[in-house]
């Protein structure tokens, strides 16, 4: 007998697009690609047609417009974070406003990273729900290790690539999750990387210049 299909939720994804976006909003024009605004219209405009075409069955074209959409948030992000870096020698914002802005990046980037994680991930919610057994996840979770009462069946859903994201942004490691891939790898380093630098440069600098 086939197993039916149990699907992942999807809207906890969705609302981290929209807050990532929104977060972005908040970061002071100066550091904005473009208009404050912009970003998130993007992101408004991309997520009506992913979740029409999810529900439609169309779920190669979800796919492309997710990705599609995280690249935004994710090339945003970055260009803000270098355009802090730049401004903070030249005394572009005041104090105040650097630290808003360091917090916000902070968490943009966890929710970005999470929002990949959870897209790459054993070919992404859409081949995690048809998976039969052990997902294969590029991620060791401890749920995965438990011998008696487990369920074999178990998946990781968007929270635990949240919970992830939050623990590589504050304690720099993924803590009790094994990291087995490279390409995972490679994403956590990046993401460390991102949040050192906000943490330890950006966030430390203004506190000093109060």
């Amino acid at each position: 007998m086939t197993k039916p299909i149990t699907r992942e939720p999807r809207w906890p994804a969705f609302v981290a697009m929209l807050a990532a976006a929104g977060v972005y909003w908040a970061l002071p024009e100066p550091l904005s690609v473009g208009p404050g605004w912009l970003l998130p219209a993007a992101i408004f405009v991309l997520v009506i047609p992913t979740v029409v075409s999810y529900r439609r069955g169309r779920h190669d074209l979800a796919r492309i417009l997710t990705f599609a959409a995280n690249g935004v948030i994710t090339l945003a992000m970055i260009a803000s974070l270098a355009f802090l870096i730049q401004g903070i020698p030249q005394h572009r914002e005041p104090p105040a406003a650097l630290l808003r802005s360091a917090c916000a990046l902070w968490i943009a980037n966890i929710l970005v990273f999470a929002l990949w994680y959870w897209k790459l991930d054993a070919g992404g919610p859409l081949g995690r729900d048809r998976a039969t057994g052990r997902v294969k996840s590029s991620f060791l979770f401890p749920q995965m290790l438990t011998q008696e009462g487990g369920d074999p069946s178990w998946s990781p859903q968007f929270m635990d690539y949240l919970f992830l994201a939050f623990n590589t942004s504050t304690a720099f490691s993924p803590t009790d999750t094994a990291v087995l891939s490279r390409w995972a790898k490679i994403g956590m380093m990046l993401q460390a990387l991102i949040s050192l630098t906000i943490v330890a440069l950006l966030a430390a600098r203004a506190v000093n210049i109060l």
